[in-house]
């Protein structure tokens, strides 16, 4: 397993992996868990998804096994800024008001979303792997854009599988339930610590 990053100017020099992507998050979030998100029969994609994101995906054997979407908290695309600050200001209906204590507004901290591992893999060592691959992937990315902290919505389960890997996740926010999955969420953050990146290199 390898791991790629990219924005929407450099994701060219990638192939197809951009779309693999939208297509394995199709798979999982709208097949899967019935999320109502904007999709086709093939590619999940929303308003999210533009300059101002960027992308850790890993990669087996040619194909996009996992990866996620992160964009600085003070990204502006039209009358969006990222997801969880549109849903405190009542842009965005699918996600709590409340979910978010307060705004965040900062170059160092970026939102991540869309984290995603195929369903394909079902050994737990290799959903491991997939996620340490796109945790150093989000690591480059800290360290080339000078980004302090992730923090984004994840399911609660989530968080202690990563919390197991090594990633120091910690909840912020209030726990909430999807009816629409049946799956507990909060928002979590990340600081981001270079011997974290060190450790995982290392697996």
């Amino acid at each position: 397993m390898r791991h790629i990053t990219f924005d929407l100017s450099t994701m060219h020099e990638h192939g197809s992996a951009f779309f693999d992507y939208l297509g394995l998050r199709k798979r999982f979030f709208v097949d899967i868990l019935n999320w109502d998100i904007p999709h086709n029969d093939k590619f999940e994609m929303d308003q999210y998804d533009n300059p101002t994101a960027w992308y850790s995906l890993c990669i087996h054997d040619g194909e996009v096994i996992g990866g996620t979407r992160v964009m600085p908290t003070t990204a502006r695309w039209g009358k969006h800024s990222y997801m969880l600050k549109d849903a405190r200001e009542g842009v965005l209906d699918s996600i709590p008001h409340d979910a978010m204590p307060s705004d965040i507004i900062s170059p160092l901290v970026w939102e991540m979303t869309r984290l995603v591992i195929s369903p394909d893999l079902r050994r737990a060592e290799d959903r491991a792997r997939c996620l340490q691959s796109v945790g150093q992937g989000l690591y480059d990315i800290a360290e080339a854009q000078n980004v302090s902290e992730y923090m984004g919505i994840s399911a609660v389960a989530l968080i202690r599988v990563l919390r197991q890997l090594g990633f120091p996740l910690e909840r912020m926010g209030t726990p909430y339930h999807d009816a629409a999955d049946r799956r507990n969420y909060t928002v979590m953050r990340m600081p981001v610590h270079l011997q974290n990146q060190r450790l995982l290199a290392a697996e």
